[in-house]
């Protein structure tokens, strides 16, 4: 059974309140769990201490067990420090244009660069 730790969604409309829950990998988001490990509620101010709430000794017995964090968990765990700090992978670059687009570029830069001097 794969376990993961992640967030599980209640609360009313456009009013979210997330559950930080151990569940199997194949039931819903808002199904059955194993284990409610904490809160997070996203309406509250950043530094307020009821924003995130975590069972600190519960989550490290799931994380050795095997659990494995959802992406956005894995960032409440790393600055609770319980697993290491993920690298953020920066969005690639825009592709080059293709070789006939930069031909004609740097033609127009050469027509350019003539006129200017002459």
């Amino acid at each position: 059974m794969s376990l993961k730790i992640r967030l599980s969604r209640g609360g009313a409309k456009k009013r979210p309140f997330y559950s930080i829950v151990i569940a199997d990998a194949r039931s819903p988001r808002d199904g059955r769990f194993i284990e409610r490990v904490g809160t997070y509620n996203p309406m509250v101010e950043k530094d307020h201490p009821e924003r995130l709430v975590l069972k600190v000794e519960r989550l490290k017995h799931w994380l050795s067990v095997g659990a494995s964090p959802t992406d956005r968990v894995e960032r409440f765990l790393a600055d609770a420090e319980l697993v290491a700090k993920k690298q953020r992978v920066e969005t690639p670059k825009q592709s080059a244009p293709k070789a006939k687009a930069q031909e004609r570029a740097k033609q127009a830069a050469a027509k350019a660069d003539a006129a200017a001097n002459a």
